[in-house]
């Protein structure tokens, strides 16, 4: 299939469905390698002449707060989250329209319906969770579906108010997935993919120290970064 990330490459994946009473130890077993979930489906990037998609990880444990970080958590000092399971509500998919519509208007999530929607929370065969993330007022900004591994938290997809540009949301999610990971003492908070070509991936490099997957397993990040300018 067309590369979503890079114009004019060629997509090709590495699939395997998840399924019965094994599909969790399994799914934990390639998330190490750099496989993510869709629904019931693990899949790994394997294009023929490229390697641009890194699967990428924080290593929770030695994470430092810093400033920048400081400020992101005080701008949000107000919200509280709360584990909803795979339970899912109208107010969810109206906040996954709005973030659609203004982030990633054409894309083919764009077009999911409620039952898509729905579905794309209900059907996960492993330990997954949907986070809400509320304000002082009770009002639903935020969201992430979170599947949880043996080894920490995996962000599956996040969504949030795109109207609340101050808040930075999109890293507040993160942040709070490290906390979370930091609390429980899993070591590692998955981020999917980085692709160094891609602006609107750019923010993962920031979240240190990071992890990338390649051909000598695990490494730190900056040792596939080509760009002087990263």
């Amino acid at each position: 299939m067309p590369c979503p990330y890079i114009p004019g490459r060629v997509e090709q994946q590495l699939f395997t469905e998840l399924s019965g009473p094994e599909a969790r130890d399994r799914y934990d077993s390639l998330s190490q390698t750099g496989f993510r979930r869709s629904h019931h489906i693990a899949y790994r990037p394997s294009c023929q002449g490229c390697s641009a998609c890194i699967p990428v990880r924080v290593v929770a444990s030695e994470f430092q707060t810093s400033q920048r970080w400081r400020r992101i958590l005080r701008a949000n000092a107000d919200l509280r989250w709360s584990d909803m399971g795979t339970r899912t509500s109208e107010e969810q998919f109206e906040l996954f329209q709005r973030y659609m519509a203004t982030r990633h208007g054409g894309g083919d999530m764009s077009r999911m319906t409620r039952n898509d929607y729905f579905e794309m929370i209900a059907s996960s065969p492993i330990d997954t969770a949907i986070i809400e993330y509320r304000d002082g007022q009770g009002d639903l900004v935020a969201a992430c579906l979170t599947d949880r591994t043996n080894d920490g938290f995996s962000a599956v997809y996040s969504f949030y108010n795109p109207e609340l540009k101050k808040r930075s949301l999109g890293s507040f999610i993160i942040l709070s997935l490290i906390d979370r990971a930091r609390i429980e003492q899993l070591p590692f908070v998955y981020l999917g993919y980085w692709i160094e070509a891609s602006r609107k991936m750019s923010y993962k490099i920031h979240f240190e120290p990071i992890e990338g997957y390649g051909v000598n397993g695990w490494r730190p990040l900056s040792e596939f970064i080509v760009s002087p300018n990263g």
